[in-house]
């Protein structure tokens, strides 16, 4: 239980969520204050979901929303006013108002607030469409939450999620550096043949992944805009995070080429010898915890090792399994290559103690 907590306590995820949280229940808190007991507001309960809506991940999505919210709300309001004066508040005259609300909404500038426009319009028709003093009372109960959802998310610790990012390449080449050293073990061992497909599963995971951290530097990029922190200048255009991922894909990539071809190759694993199957399984295997430890002077070390070895492998080694053994140096060489680049630039401009979230 105690490692649990320490987990958790060192977890920038969990700290931004909880961050987030909390902001967005003061944000509801602060909007109904305002419209129920300051302003005295007839039906203050939009101020606090506006609120709640438009307290998003990023300062500028709050700030998109925001604006996307208002249109709608506006929108929706005068529909309901509308229809109400047209027909009244009956059967017909709510089937008309959705239909036209929703129509409306499926317009590409309203966003993910399409629905917004159909719920707000029926809350109006059914509640008090025929009171000009209600309604402006219900753009006054939204605009209240919309700004108050934008000052809390502006100046209460505006997400930066830098380390969310960060924590989340930081697993990448560990899961790919034991990949590595399981692929040799189970080589020296045996049960390539009963691994290689389990090995590939987990080379398709770590892709999968990749995909996710891409989604989270691109997150971290968006919530570099409008962000009044300073260290949000740092991260506006992060290239070497590109650069990581792009590196640790053709890391991935080739490391499913390498376990394919040992696939392939399972009956002739036996004919290798020592003077190929020894050597390079154990430069993969020291490839594998370079990689984990991030360290590039290891990766250096390897990279040496593998050129020799391809030098001395051309001079005396003459097997009908060149092509293999080409195959599985250039693989090796390919890994080390990109994950020698991962350890110089990934972690430049660390970012700060985990549990101080960003």
């Amino acid at each position: 239980m105690r490692d649990k907590v320490m987990d958790r306590v060192h977890d920038p995820v969990w700290w931004n969520d909880l961050i987030q949280v909390a902001k967005t229940v003061l944000a509801g808190v602060i909007a109904w204050v305002i419209a129920a007991v300051v302003l005295d507001l007839p039906q203050p309960f939009l101020a606090p979901w506006s609120a709640l809506l438009v307290v998003h991940a990023t300062v500028y999505r709050t700030f998109s929303r925001g604006l996307q919210q208002i249109v709608a709300t506006v929108t929706a309001v005068l529909l309901a006013a509308g229809v109400g004066q047209l027909l009244g508040l009956n059967t017909a005259a709510l089937a008309l108002l959705l239909t036209v609300a929703l129509l409306v909404g499926r317009f590409r500038w309203y966003g993910a607030e399409a629905l917004t426009v159909a719920t707000t319009s029926m809350i109006v028709l059914t509640t008090g469409y025929h009171d000009d003093t209600l309604l402006i009372s219900r753009l006054l109960d939204t605009g209240i939450g919309i700004a108050v959802g934008l000052v809390v998310n502006l100046l209460v610790w505006p997400p930066l999620r830098r380390r969310t990012a960060e924590a989340a390449m930081e697993r990448l080449d560990a899961d790919l550096g034991q990949l590595l050293v399981d692929i040799s073990e189970g080589i020296v061992e045996g049960r390539a043949s009963k691994d290689v497909d389990a090995w590939g599963e987990r080379a398709r995971d770590i892709l999968v992944d990749i995909g996710r951290a891409w989604a989270n530097v691109r997150q971290v990029e968006e919530s570099a805009r409008l962000n009044p922190r300073r260290s949000a200048r740092l991260v506006r255009e992060p290239d070497q995070w590109h650069a990581t991922l792009r590196r640790l894909e053709q890391a991935v990539a080739e490391t499913h080429s390498l376990v394919r071809t040992l696939g392939s190759q399972e009956d002739h694993m036996q004919v290798w010898g020592e003077a190929f199957g020894r050597p390079w399984t154990e430069m993969l295997r020291d490839a594998g915890l370079a990689a984990s430890s991030a360290d590039p002077r290891a990766h250096l070390d390897v990279r040496a090792r593998l050129v020799d070895f391809n030098e001395d492998l051309r001079t005396t080694e003459r097997s009908e399994e060149w092509p293999i053994y080409g195959a599985l140096i250039i693989n090796l060489r390919n890994i080390i290559d990109a994950m020698d680049v991962v350890a110089e630039t990934k972690y430049a401009g660390r970012a700060p103690l985990p549990t101080q979230p960003d």
